[in-house]
């Protein structure tokens, strides 16, 4: 398999040694963690990447099985081609099949336009069918059908189009029935984090790096608290609450060290800052970021934070910040 040299996949192992693998295009593409579990799951993805058999990723909601997909498509022989998600709790069950299969002009008087489904949309890549439990029997049948015979219609007319896209799929629940039926696949099961503590301080640090990155600031780090809340949460979200808790942070500490009361993570109610609390202190700290970036230029820092120049120094005014001290 040819290595697409960026980005990469990072596992890190529980000897503390990393290991690489060809990943996706996206920055946030990498699978990362420390325990035993998630190096398995990554060992079966890789293997799995080399296959072109329909796939079905189990898991908790938020436990990156959407995030795995990725990763498994560029590994593949796909990675050159569309990454095309189609959520079957995002769509009306009345059109499902159109999201999946496409549809003929005027089939669906609400939506009288013809419409490449996903299959032909992922033409060339891999089509990723988030929740295919919710999929109805029918639809579903018609889709295990095009797989197994490598060719598929839209809905409204008998045009024959050659399947072309790598299938993976996930389910809200393990399914009492095969979703593929008796044709052959492959099945990978992720833990919730709950169950894999190892990971939560790698991947803190991981989504601390991208969060910081995102809104221009340098990570310092975890408290020593902070590192020990983040253990022993229960994390019933998975790894996207703690993604989302770690933006947040970052948005509120700025470029200090995040401690847990900015994680929301405190053992005790009392050191929970209030909202106007939390409010004031990322004003300030933006100020002063926007300020020390235009050498205390108010004008400037109100046409980059986006704001009148009055209201702007409204602000300023509010913090107490003193712009003489960036000039």
């Amino acid at each position: 398999m040819t290595e697409d040299p960026i980005p990469r996949v990072r596992v890190v192992s529980e000897s503390a040694r990393s290991t690489e693998r060809p990943s996706g295009r996206r920055r946030g593409d990498r699978v990362v963690g420390a325990g035993r579990a998630t190096q398995e799951a990554v060992d079966q993805a890789v293997a799995v990447a080399r296959s072109d058999r329909p796939v079905l990723l189990l898991g908790p909601q938020g436990s990156g099985k959407e995030h795995l997909a990725r990763a498994i498509h560029g590994w593949s022989s796909h990675r050159s081609g569309p990454f095309v998600m189609v959520s079957c709790t995002a769509v009306t069950e009345s059109l499902l099949a159109r999201e999946i299969l496409g549809c003929s002009q005027s089939l669906h008087p609400s939506l009288p336009e013809e419409y490449p489904g996903g299959l032909a949309r992922a033409a060339g890549g891999t089509l990723f069918i988030d929740a295919i439990d919710q999929l109805p029997q029918g639809v579903r049948e018609v889709l295990v059908r095009a797989i197994s015979d490598g060719r598929f219609s839209r809905e409204g007319d008998g045009w024959i189009q050659l399947l072309r896209a790598r299938i993976m799929t996930t389910a809200l629940v393990p399914p009492e029935r095969a979703v593929f039926d008796d044709m052959p696949h492959h099945v990978i099961r992720l833990s919730a984090l709950a169950d894999r503590r190892e990971d939560i301080l790698p991947l803190a640090a991981h989504f601390l790096r991208i969060h910081a990155d995102d809104i221009g600031v340098r990570p310092v780090g975890f408290t020593p608290e902070a590192r020990e809340a983040l253990v022993s949460e229960e994390w019933v979200g998975n790894v996207r609450e703690l993604s989302e808790r770690v933006r947040q942070a970052v948005k509120l500490v700025g470029g200090g060290a995040i401690s847990a009361e900015a994680l929301l993570l405190s053992t005790d109610d009392k050191d929970v800052p209030s909202f106007k609390e939390a409010k004031r202190a990322f004003e300030t700290r933006y100020v002063s970021g926007l300020l020390q970036r235009c050498g205390g230029n108010i004008s400037r820092a109100a046409r980059l934070a986006k704001k009148d120049r009055k209201d702007f120094y409204d602000v300023i005014r509010r913090t107490g910040v003193d712009p003489s001290n960036f000039r």
